[in-house]
């Protein structure tokens, strides 16, 4: 991990006890490591990154975290989303002037699309918020509620996000390419600031989409585009083939 880097960046992992799917999640073993230390491991290996937090609401993991040698910030257990958790926790590190949101629940995180997205907030200190987009190849996704596409113009900074076909295809001859939404997130610390304390918005209401927030109150994204794919963990089962996945390349 870079250490000099300036402005310094804080990678921090939100990881909750008590998903409604899969309560206790974080701690979950898959190939004999729990599920945050996969995804704290990928993390090590960035090298735009200056340090990683994990940011809990519980106990159980702020021990975990010691054993396999992290650093883990105890937070409210009240926070509605883990955008709100890393606001806290990124009060323990005051000299990071950008922060990257990097899911608990995602063990094959890309470390070189976490630099990409390091070096542009460092580099770009006017781009307030950034996140990653992959080309979709399935047609299916397309239409796929849980795949949220993105739009964005011509300089890669975002028009619409939606769980929705989008952009709905009325012309075929235009060639259009459809982008999924990836959810990682980087801020610089200001604008994180001021994202968690507006009021969730309407739209973000309605399509259940955190980032349409900094949207409606007139602050687009920059989007990352990478081919790096990172299935997240929501279930038993997925835990079980990302296992088998993992165990795979070590045989």
């Amino acid at each position: 991990m870079a250490t000099t880097a300036k402005p310094r960046t804080l990678v921090a992992i939100p990881a909750r006890w008590g998903s409604t799917r899969f309560p206790g999640k974080p701690l979950h073993l898959i190939a004999g490591k729990p599920l945050v230390q996969h995804v704290w491991e990928r993390c090590q290996d960035c090298r735009a990154v200056d340090d990683i937090v994990i940011a809990t609401d519980d106990e159980r993991i702020v021990d975990a975290a010691a054993a396999f040698g992290a650093r883990a910030v105890l937070t409210s257990p009240d926070h509605p989303s883990g955008t709100d958790r890393i606001a806290e926790a990124a009060g323990a590190f005051p000299d990071h002037a950008t922060i990257i949101n990097v899911q608990g629940d995602e063990p094959l995180i890309s470390p070189a699309l976490i630099d990409d997205l390091a070096r542009a907030l460092q580099n770009g200190p006017t781009i307030s918020m950034i996140t990653a987009a992959a080309p979709i190849l399935d047609p299916a996704q397309v239409e796929d509620p849980n795949v949220v596409k993105v739009v964005f113009d011509v300089n890669g900074d975002s028009l619409y996000f939606s769980r929705s076909p989008l952009p709905f295809v009325r012309n075929p001859s235009a060639h259009t390419r459809h982008y999924r939404h990836l959810g990682i997130y980087g801020f610089q610390r200001g604008f994180l600031l001021q994202f968690v304390a507006w009021p969730p918005s309407r739209l973000e209401q309605t399509e259940s989409l955190e980032q349409l927030r900094a949207l409606e109150n007139g602050t687009r994204l920059r989007v990352v585009l990478t081919n790096e794919l990172s299935p997240g963990v929501d279930t038993r089962e997925q835990a079980d083939a990302i296992e088998a996945h993992l165990l795979s390349q070590t045989a």
